[in-house]
């Protein structure tokens, strides 16, 4: 539908165009270059409208009352002062350019900066005008997580992925502590938004929503997904139950992982390699590629070294899955040598 629009467009820019300067010349040939100058205009309208997508609604409206409000100032300072009380003075055309651009600059970047300080979420006609059911909020843990990026890399999200400024300014901060690890964390975020600013799958915008009144990022993050109608993605628990009993759609990141690893059942065979000791005596712990801990019976004097394991039991966990098994050898003795043959052995 927009193609058809944008098509629609130039092809009215081209023709009306190509009679304006046809009627302007009177000349066949210089209303050919008119029609060109037509294609040129549609296409920089096309771009513009791109490019004023992007501009947040309260940026568009601080500007626009800016440039009025300048131009009124200007109109105000020839008609009252200049025409009134200076009529020795010529009035040009250069001082009447002067004056308006002047006026018209100062109000454009005065109304500007004036706007990020404005609330639209109290304005019935506005706080949904950028709403979008394809709208999904980013938290700061699912971005310094960075997870989020091979998701998108997949094509399995779409939509447009919202970044309000207060999570940049978060993330910007962690990475500017002292801490050699939370600022690990915080560069990592900003690398992980560079590589979200290049995905093809999903739009990545960044707005400048604010609530003042709300002091803690989380409430904030939950208040601008009810104004934008819009889903919140994060791997944080608490923030997660919150805004469900609010009744915002979460997008659980841990959620997808667990629902996304293999099924793994008891007496299943798998190989492993036991990196560190467990908490109960003579236990080994080793992981899965996927990050899944196993706890090994009699493992301890293993560190180090690759073994094979059956699993005995699982534990699902609100913070992920834990999987308990057995060396192999132990496990053959206690499946294939039940308690009655060794006590037979015994008696023998």
């Amino acid at each position: 539908m927009d193609i058809i629009v944008q098509v629609f467009l130039v092809l009215v820019t081209t023709v009306t165009s190509y009679f304006i300067v046809k009627e302007m010349f009177g000349s066949t040939l210089y209303a050919a270059f008119g029609a060109m100058a037509g294609v040129m205009v549609g296409y920089l309208v096309i771009k513009l409208e791109e490019k004023l997508k992007e501009i947040p609604l309260k940026n568009l409206i601080g500007t626009l009352i800016g440039i009025t409000v300048g131009l009124s100032v200007a109109n105000l300072f020839i008609s009252k002062l200049l025409l009134t009380h200076a009529k020795d003075v010529p009035i040009t055309l250069p001082i009447y350019v002067l004056l308006y651009f002047v006026m018209g600059y100062l109000g454009f970047r005065i109304g500007e900066k004036k706007s990020h300080t404005l609330d639209l979420s109290k304005v019935p006609l506005f706080h949904r005008m950028e709403a979008s059911e394809g709208n999904k909020v980013l938290d700061t843990s699912t971005i310094i997580d960075g997870r989020i990026a091979d998701v998108c890399e997949t094509g399995f999200l779409e939509g447009t992925l919202i970044i309000p400024q207060f999570v940049l300014y978060e993330i910007q901060h962690i990475a500017d502590l002292q801490d050699p690890v939370k600022k690990t964390r915080g560069r990592r975020g900003l690398e992980i938004l560079h590589r979200l600013q290049k995905q093809t799958s999903v739009k990545v915008k960044i707005v400048d929503y604010d609530f003042p009144k709300l002091k803690d990022v989380d409430s904030k993050l939950i208040a601008l997904a009810k104004n934008m109608n819009g889903k919140i993605i994060t791997n944080d628990f608490n923030l997660n139950k919150v805004a469900e009993l609010q009744g915002i759609e979460v997008l659980n990141l841990n959620e997808l992982v667990t629902s996304l690893k293999p099924a793994v059942l008891p007496a299943e065979q798998m190989t492993i390699r036991i990196i560190k000791e467990g908490k109960e005596y003579g236990q080994g712990i080793g992981y899965l590629d996927d990050g899944t801990m196993i706890v090994v019976d009699d493992a301890r004097k293993l560190l180090g070294k690759t073994v094979d394991v059956v699993v005995t039991s699982l534990l699902q966990t609100s913070s992920g899955r834990m999987i308990f098994a057995k060396l192999k050898e132990q496990a053959e003795k206690e499946f294939y040598f039940p308690d009655e043959y060794k006590l037979d052995e015994q008696v023998r």
